[in-house]
């Protein structure tokens, strides 16, 4: 791989029966860089983040993790891989309603070996910098939309990650609020040296990333740097 690229995907395609979702992709992310990818819906998109992360395999084609393969991976290593070497952040947070917030944050970290206490304390040092200090033993339903994504946030980064994903993460989100979870998110992800691989269908929320990829029929059509969001 070259210098500085932490992920990549060559030559993806995924088929799904007769219908090919990926028809040969190739995306490279850089160390600290932010990628929106954009493209309507069954465009693909989703499914090229999630052959990225290793959620899914694909047909052919290689993704390669700071210079390992992860496609020909057993799914329990491609599991752990994505306990320990990537964060996840999706439209509905997806936390688990029966756990307060910090143990939320502190989940990944037990799923991964860590004793509860020492997790604990770990995801314990992430409310502060989000916002979300006096929140730790709040339950999800107790959260606001905005607090809730911030909560998946920290749980995306607790580990460590080197990639950060995310899936329209700002979908379920007032505009407003949208707006502060995204600045939150890269700015969190590139202050903890993680990339971010963002899903989009809007162009408002792709402008907060360094670069945009345009998805159509399964193939990449367009790639250019976002336009960046004054701060």
């Amino acid at each position: 791989m070259s210098e500085g690229v932490v992920l990549e995907g060559r030559a993806l395609v995924k088929r799904f029966g007769p219908a090919t979702a990926l028809a040969g992709v190739g995306l490279r992310v850089q160390r600290g860089e932010s990628v929106a990818i954009m493209g309507p819906s069954g465009s693909g998109k989703s499914t090229l983040l999630h052959c990225l992360a290793g959620i899914m395999k694909p047909d052919e084609g290689e993704v390669i993790l700071l210079g390992q393969r992860v496609d020909t991976m057993r799914e329990r290593e491609r599991s752990a891989l994505r306990r320990t070497k990537f964060g996840f952040v999706f439209q509905f947070g997806q936390l688990l309603p029966e756990l307060p917030a910090v143990e939320n944050v502190a989940l990944p970290l037990m799923l991964g070996g860590v004793p509860r206490g020492v997790a604990v304390n770990q995801a314990m040092a992430w409310f502060g910098p989000l916002g979300l200090a006096g929140m730790e033993q709040r339950r999800p339903g107790e959260l606001s939309g905005g607090q809730a994504q911030r909560v998946a946030i920290a749980r995306a980064l607790v580990t460590g990650p080197a990639v950060v994903f995310a899936d329209e993460p700002t979908g379920a989100l007032d505009q407003a609020t949208g707006q502060a979870t995204m600045d939150l998110l890269v700015e969190a992800t590139r202050g903890n040296g993680a990339s971010l691989v963002l899903v989009t269908h809007d162009r408002e929320v792709a402008r907060w990333c360094d670069g945009v990829v345009e998805v159509r029929d399964g193939l990449i059509v367009s790639g250019a740097p976002a336009a960046g969001v004054p701060r």
